[in-house]
């Protein structure tokens, strides 16, 4: 698959290489800042600490920043399934949007293009399972909001990068804000959990993280933190398809 890649290399990895098996997921980011330079310059920094292996220019470009083999710091303090410490796993996409802070915008079609080939590059090359193709939000909901509601991931999935459920539309709009009981509540969570959210978040954090993190990725159109029908059915929808 021949595309084009620029190169800008960044000091912000660690310099013993992984073995290729290693590389299991593909984490996408929005870097929210203004300006596109300036998330160059965070990336490439060194008193910065952070990177990704790839970052995607708002005109498509493709930029190198850390090779696959070595582990970029894009992650931060992250879990999905048994699996601490993404970094160590994955491969991190940067996107250059401006994000929630600074009046985030739709990705450019350029930039969906762009993260369609990369995308399908990468998960041939590494064998990833479209399943661990996530969000920095899935992975660190607590902290984390990118790549944020206006992400196409249902676009993506059709294009078999990532996954989304099968649930009609018709039958979504009948059940949004329609409240649940207590028992519901815990099969949603059942489900998060089944599908790889962090099993003990409710432990250390509030749990209107995660539901918020779920509605970034599968119910985009309302991020309310509160778990109605309609987020019901889809996580049910996800943990029979996929598990």
């Amino acid at each position: 698959m021949a595309f084009k890649i620029d190169f800008n290399y960044s000091p912000n990895f660690n310099p013993i290489k992984r073995n290729l098996k290693q590389i299991k997921f593909l984490i996408f980011h929005y870097t929210g800042m203004r300006k596109e330079s300036d998330a160059i310059k965070k990336l490439t920094r060194i008193q910065s600490e952070v990177s990704s292996h790839y970052f995607i220019k708002k005109n498509g470009n493709i930029v190198l920043l850390v090779p696959d083999l070595y582990v970029a710091w894009h992650a931060g303090k992250s879990s999905w399934k048994n699996y601490k410490s993404l970094n160590k796993y994955s491969i991190g996409i940067e996107i250059s949007n401006s994000g929630h802070q600074f009046n985030y915008k739709k990705f450019s079609k350029k930039q969906i293009s762009s993260i369609l080939v990369l995308s399908k590059f990468l998960l041939k090359k590494y064998k990833i399972n479209p399943k661990n193709i996530l969000g920095h939000s899935d992975i660190a909901p607590n902290r984390k909001k990118d790549p944020g509601e206006k992400f196409p991931w249902k676009y993506l999935a059709k294009k078999k990068i990532g996954f989304w459920h099968s649930v009609s539309n018709n039958l979504l709009k009948k059940n949004r804000k329609i409240k649940v009981n207590n028992k519901d509540k815990k099969l949603f969570f059942k489900n998060l959990y089944k599908i790889g959210y962090y099993k003990n978040f409710e432990k250390t954090h509030h749990l209107r993280s995660i539901v918020k993190a779920f509605q970034r990725r599968f119910r985009q159109e309302l991020i309310s933190g509160q778990i109605d029908k309609e987020c019901l059915i889809i996580s049910n929808n996800l943990a029979k398809k996929y598990y």
